[in-house]
């Protein structure tokens, strides 16, 4: 095999997103030739078309909706309007100043080599990029996932929407069908409820927001249809759907009942495939349609070759990548390799109120067997809850039995910012006990983690 100077760099990174931008970066500052190649806007999904564009607009849905119900408050609002093209024009400014997205010229700047187009190895040390071949002697893959396609009867013949594409659009649709019930799916339809439009939100499992404790789907389900008219259907299948004039008629199936839906537009985010077709097999890299198979130090079946962020299958977080590529960079650079510690990683889903999650639900609690004891304090217990005249949330949190904290839910309009009280809990195994002694700020939402803890000790 060839010696490392005579590869034409020290690491090239496949993919610009969070699971390979933080390795680039930490690879040049050390001294290393490095290259990145991305297949499409540099920065990847996080700051370009997923988390800094959604929540930009859901700030702005969530002000305006805040404004419109003012009179409770002595406020007149109800006249309020909004400008769509506007909202937009606010949206690409949150992404440009992230400065994350299609920010080539970043890497540029510290030296890194990048560019624009597949990456594909044909071989265990070369890749082809726009038929130009570069070689490396270690690699990091961090090619991220795609929304994927389900195969429904009709959906290749008529226009649909995906959670990228629907923030270009000109003004929200008037009637909207979602396929998919998950986080992403959840955060637009209550977006463009707000905007007006009829939606409908169709999931196959019994519950919206199925990875969460069922108390949290439930309540979503309630929270979207009472305050935005939003029809939730669970346990339906989409088996067709058709052009009917200038609208799509969808057809779903519940319970052996077959019933069709006619709306304007159709928006797919029924999950995520990672993309691994980048000719892993001419590298000796195992992999499954389900993502590319790492040890616990992230590497691959071939050694010098490691993966990070969304390519792996577990439909990680932006801050998840992050943290995989960091650790990468580590274990490229460095013989004393350490392990991505996921312990206390949460989860947020910026829905109003806010979902976040961390440590175990109840769910993984029951498929390991453990014991536990768990309480739930309902957000209308608190005194903010009344100043804010605000009642759909809870704070539940699960123990072992020796009160030990395994893992906690936050339905809030703070989750977000809550979660991390919980999160440094898990991480540093505190018990239920310490926290309900630790004393909370009257009047902050976080009074409501104290009370479920204090149940518990």
């Amino acid at each position: 095999m060839a010696t490392k100077n005579s590869f034409d760099y020290d690491l090239i990174v496949i993919g610009s997103g969070a699971g390979g931008s933080a390795a680039a970066t930490i690879a040049a500052r050390a001294g290393g030739r490095v290259a990145i190649v991305e297949s499409d806007t540099f920065g990847g999904d996080s700051p370009n078309w997923s988390d800094v564009p959604t929540k930009a607009l859901l700030h702005a849905a969530h002000l305006y909706d805040e404004a419109r119900h003012g009179a409770r408050f002595g406020l007149r609002s109800s006249t309020l309007g909004y400008n769509y093209p506007s909202i937009r024009t606010w949206k690409d400014l949150a992404v440009e100043r992230t400065g994350a997205g299609g920010n080539r010229r970043y890497y540029e700047n510290q030296g890194i080599s990048a560019f624009s187009g597949i990456a594909r190895f044909l071989s265990p040390n070369e890749i082809s990029v726009n038929r130009r071949h570069l070689s490396a002697s270690s690699f990091l893959v961090a090619s991220g996932s795609s929304w994927t396609i389900p195969d429904i009867q009709g959906l290749d013949g008529v226009d649909y929407l995906t959670p990228r594409t629907i923030l270009e659009s000109i003004k929200p649709p008037k009637s909207l069908f979602i396929i998919g019930g998950g986080a992403t799916g959840v955060e637009i339809a209550q977006l463009m409820a707000i905007f007006g439009t009829k939606v409908y939100i169709a999931e196959k499992a019994s519950r919206l927001l199925p990875n969460q404790d069922a108390e949290v789907g439930t309540l979503m389900e309630r929270v979207l249809h009472e305050q935005k008219g939003v029809t939730t259907l669970t346990e339906a299948r989409v088996v067709a759907v058709a052009r009917d004039g200038l609208s799509k008629r969808v057809t779903i199936s519940r319970g052996g009942v077959e019933r069709s839906i006619k709306v304007d537009e159709i928006l797919v985010a029924a999950g995520r495939a990672p993309n691994v077709d980048i000719g892993l097999e001419n590298a000796t890299v195992k992999y499954t349609p389900k993502g590319i198979e790492v040890n616990e130090f992230l590497q691959t079946s071939a050694k010098h070759i490691f993966a990070a962020g969304a390519v792996l299958g577990h439909g990680s977080q932006t801050h998840t990548a992050l943290l995989e590529s960091r650790v990468a960079a580590n274990n490229i650079l460095n013989k004393a390799k350490v392990m991505p510690d996921y312990t206390a990683t949460p989860t947020v889903i910026f829905s109003y109120p806010a979902v976040a999650h961390v440590g175990l639900s109840e769910d993984d609690c029951l498929k390991r067997d453990l014991n536990i004891n768990k309480a739930i304090a309902p957000l209308n217990i608190i005194a903010r809850s009344n100043t804010s005249d605000f009642r759909d949330g809870f704070v539940k949190i699960i123990t072992d039995k020796k009160g030990v904290i395994l893992g906690a839910t936050v339905v809030a309009p703070q989750a977000a910012e809550m979660i991390h009280e919980l999160a440094l809990a898990v991480k540093h195994g505190l018990t239920a006990d310490d926290i309900a002694q630790t004393p909370h700020a009257f009047l902050s939402w976080s009074e409501a983690i104290r009370v479920a803890a204090s149940k518990l000790s």
